[in-house]
């Protein structure tokens, strides 16, 4: 039988491509909603090459409700579902283990692999890989970084010739939510929290968001694929959002700046790289300043294309199902046709730069008892430490008062030093937010 689809025929002929699933939350159930679907039948067919056969879900619990999956595809066996010769297994239920046991005992069969764990990636990407690579499998990812932005994709192929400087992402639905809350709305970060979990954007233990955990594990995953560093659980510096305050957020806006979590990788010199995420002054020009409420931007620098942007939503089941879905039809494209991907290479020559060496502008708010030399006292500690002031401004509260400074670009060393000593005066009440600001480096 030959059908014609989007313009090119292929051959019915040839065995289903045989699909497992791990995991029936969100994502899981919006990919098997699609991949059941009639109305989309014609579509995965000319997009796989080959019919799809989705053969069984992996859940954890028997007993429980799972919407929209048929009853006879449930199986809490994961052994019994790799053992239905798959060719593709999809894992979206999270974790470093079992999770990562699963994916190798794939992996080690030949079963290709798609997973949104961006966890497991960051960890053990490398390893992964590798053993995909020795037995003639594939392993795709594009959801675990950005939700349905095709970026991962993007940097895999259409900028694997591009020299790329530098990569920003907002890449962190929650955090971009409460931010935008606290900008937009006049929400202090305990409120806008409070609401990002009432609307499902939080979880009720929200630290790995909010603290930057999950954004570094990402702007890893970003960072091996522009740069080639390794993925093999190098911790990856990281803040959290839970020191911005109102006033720090007022004073960027009248500043002629905006709040965001950023996850930044970049080049150093010829062969150094930094990747860390933490809060950032974004200039009201700079087009992720405009990202609000749970989108996901992600912005690169290149050599020869320029500065690029996508943009989407970063987080949701449907959203994050469609990511996952492509990575499928990729992977069953390639059993068709009796090949693989190669896995992403490495950049030996490359030196992970410590952040302490890098420079920035940088904001700092500090509380003092309001009384005559404290000023004078407070400016010293920052000549001590080599940081220039660029700006200052005042504002009283009763018998304290409040510093908020610009600096010029200082090194990271020197400005935390300078927090420490400030912190340790007797007239200093509280070392507020100490901020980076975008410029020339983040």
């Amino acid at each position: 039988m030959i059908r014609r689809g989007v313009g090119y025929p292929f051959t019915m002929e040839r065995g289903a491509v045989r699909v497992g699933v791990i995991g029936a939350g969100n994502i899981g159930a919006a990919l098997v909603g699609i991949l059941t679907d009639p109305s989309r039948r014609h579509a995965l067919l000319d997009g796989a090459t080959a019919p799809l056969e989705l053969v069984g879900v992996a859940v954890r619990d028997l007993t429980r409700a799972h919407p929209g999956v048929e009853p006879d595809l449930l199986t809490d066996d994961v052994e019994a579902l790799l053992a239905k010769d798959l060719d593709v297994l999809v894992e979206v239920a999270g974790g470093l283990e079992p999770a990562g046991a699963y994916v190798r005992a794939a992996l080690a069969r030949g079963v290709s692999v798609v997973t949104a764990n961006k966890a497991l990636m960051a960890a053990q990407g490398n390893a992964l890989a590798r053993l995909a690579h020795d037995h003639g499998a594939d392993l795709f990812y594009e959801a675990a970084v950005g939700g349905a932005i095709p970026i991962l994709r993007a940097l895999r192929t259409s900028l694997a010739g591009e020299r790329i400087g530098r990569v920003l992402g907002i890449v962190n639905g929650t955090t971009n939510f409460i931010l935008t809350r606290m900008t937009q709305g006049g929400s202090d970060y305990a409120g806008a929290l409070a609401e990002a979990q009432a609307l499902g954007y939080a979880e009720a233990d929200p630290r790995a968001d909010v603290e930057g955990a999950d954004a570094a594990a990402k702007v890893a995953i970003l960072s091996s694929l522009a740069f080639g560093t390794p993925l093999a659980g190098e911790e990856v510096p990281h803040e959290g959002i839970t020191g911005v305050r109102p006033v720090d957020v007022e004073f960027a806006r009248h500043a002629g700046y905006v709040i965001k979590l950023l996850a930044v990788a970049e080049r150093v010199g010829e062969s150094g790289v930094s990747r860390r995420v933490h809060p950032t002054l974004v200039p009201l020009a700079h087009p992720l300043a405009s990202v609000s409420g749970a989108t996901n931007a992600v912005f690169v620098e290149g050599a020869k294309a320029g500065p690029l942007m996508w943009l989407g939503q970063g987080a949701g089941g449907e959203p994050s199902a469609t990511a996952v879905l492509g990575d499928v039809l990729d992977a069953a494209r390639n059993k068709v046709s009796g090949r693989h991907d190669a896995p992403f290479s490495g950049d030996r020559t490359l030196q992970l730069v410590e952040a302490g060496d890098l420079t920035s502008a940088y904001y700092l708010s500090v509380d003092v008892i309001d009384r005559p030399g404290v000023l004078a006292e407070v400016a010293g500690v920052f000549g001590r430490h080599g940081v220039s002031i660029r700006s200052m401004e005042q504002s009283g509260l009763a018998d304290e008062a409040r510093l908020s400074f610009l600096t010029h670009a200082a090194r990271d060393r020197d400005v935390r030093a300078t927090v420490d000593e400030l912190a340790a005066l007797a007239a200093v009440d509280r070392v507020g937010a100490c901020v980076r600001v975008l410029g020339g480096a983040a």
